[in-house]
């Protein structure tokens, strides 16, 4: 009882019972193999000593159903009471000193809180991959101690109770005056991130962190030749530019001391709103991808490389453009550069758009990756449905308009407004994830069908029309 081991006999009903599970060792051939670690014990039946049965150790475990319910409740429980303390601590404070607070707070958290989404969503593209058959790790060229969808839900969990807990603190402890506490929230928040991400030791799963931290150096310098797993990351990157570019104000307040102040809120200051840092930061992920293009070019010779390259490159006028406006004149901008940033950032996404679909996707027949291999509910609602192409398709060229929103440093006024089109972008982004793997994957079979056809001696016919090596 309570996780002590007992002693029963293998014939005791209680080894069945509903609500537990047992743990019992194989038996075997019982009698004829022997049992390791049992007693005999000689049972007495109708007033005669039978032969001996084996008496086996069994631990008993608690229903996986009733944890996992036990946990959701705990998760639900743990919600309510962030939530109510955050509200309460909320409307402690001044109507006037309330805007400015939480805007404060939200520069702090939503990064993190948009990360740890992202993480959610990346679980969901693991597991539908995992169900249709899409052999993700070999396109990632993963070593088999990768992450599983359930190992990453894991992660998210924690993410999910660690940030709001810290900033539940962070509005509790301002409001009852204890602002040098209340300043040391998202500080201690973003050093444990940092730590847990840089840490040396085998523990927190090392192998995956090294494998990002690997993967990103080989994103700011691409040296060398560039692998799927190289730009697919960097491509998020760039769906995660104003993630970076508040990380980039935080960071800059908590070493100005200016966390739980004021003093940030002059839009000139070194951490201000018209910060040239701000353009600088946004732009980075698409100066990666835009290197990754020419290097590409100079490994294989396709132009199609430079074309992507040039997609990429129309970002950059519509962030300096954007950053431009705390710069000039107020009639400048009217009459010159506002007419451009509008241009710029149509021409962006229209590019983006198209080569979302013609390039990064494959949508010449209806898509594989929703076809899983036990079907189930999930896969009857999307396998093989038109709308869901309509939805992806539309929903893409929108949500590609929206995002120079947020990459237009002068239209960051409403904080909740930005937030929501960032969440918006990250989903956009997990959707494309989908294709755009199921899309390498099959160029992945393509490649390794052909070269069993090369290697077929009989097909001669093949290895004749293959060595001409012309372009059609």
């Amino acid at each position: 009882m309570f996780g002590v081991p007992v002693t029963a006999s293998i014939n005791s009903p209680h080894l069945r019972k509903s609500g537990s599970r047992a743990v019992v060792s194989d038996l075997g051939d019982e009698l004829g193999n022997g049992i390791e670690n049992s007693h005999l014990h000689p049972v007495e039946v109708n007033g005669l000593k039978s032969a001996s049965i084996p008496m086996v150790t069994v631990a008993v475990m608690p229903s996986p159903t009733l944890l996992w319910r036990f946990k959701v409740l705990l998760f639900l429980l743990w919600g309510f009471i962030c939530s109510k303390i955050g509200w309460h601590s909320v409307m402690r404070m001044s109507v006037d000193l309330r805007d400015l607070f939480l805007y404060e707070a939200f520069l702090y958290y939503n990064p993190l809180l948009l990360l740890t989404t992202m993480v959610w969503l990346w679980g969901i593209n693991l597991w539908v991959f995992s169900r249709s058959n899409v052999n993700y790790a070999k396109i990632f060229y993963l070593d088999q101690n990768h992450l599983t969808h359930r190992e990453i839900w894991k992660c998210a969990t924690w993410m999910t109770i660690i940030v709001p807990t810290s900033m539940t603190a962070y509005l509790y402890l301002y409001s009852h005056g204890e602002v040098s506490l209340a300043a040391s929230q998202p500080v201690l928040l973003y050093f444990a991130v940092l730590m847990i991400l840089i840490f040396p030791f085998d523990i927190f799963y090392f192998s995956s962190r090294y494998y990002l931290l690997r993967t990103l150096w080989r994103i700011v310098l691409p040296l060398q030749a560039i692998t799927f797993s190289d730009f697919f990351l960097a491509d998020i990157l760039t769906s995660t530019a104003k993630v970076f570019s508040d990380m980039e104000r935080s960071v800059c307040r908590m070493v100005h001391r200016q966390v739980a102040t004021i003093a940030w809120f002059e839009a000139d200051s070194v951490c201000g709103s018209h910060s040239i840092a701000i353009p600088l930061v946004l732009v980075l992920p698409y100066l990666f991808r835009f290197f990754q293009c020419l290097r590409q070019y100079r490994d294989s010779g396709e132009k199609s490389t430079l074309l992507n390259a040039l997609k990429y490159s129309t970002a950059v006028p519509v962030i300096f453009l954007s950053a431009l406006k705390y710069h000039v004149l107020p009639d400048s901008w009217t009459n010159f550069y506002r007419p451009l940033w509008l241009l710029s950032s149509v021409l962006n996404s229209l590019y983006s758009f198209y080569w979302d679909v013609t390039r990064d996707w494959d949508l010449s027949g209806f898509t594989r990756i929703f076809k899983f291999s036990k079907p189930n509910l999930y896969s009857h609602l999307l396998h093989g449905r038109t709308w869901v192409y309509v939805w992806v398709i539309g929903s893409n060229l929108i949500l590609r308009c929206t995002w120079t929103y947020k990459l237009s440093s002068h239209l960051r006024h409403n904080y909740l407004t930005v937030f929501t089109i960032a969440a918006l972008e990250i989903f956009r982004r997990f959707q494309w994830t989908f294709f755009r793997v199921e899309n390498e994957w099959n160029k992945m079979n393509s490649r390794s069908n052909i070269q069993l056809s090369m290697n077929d001696p009989t097909n001669e016919e093949f290895k004749l029309f293959a060595s001409t090596d012309h372009n059609v």
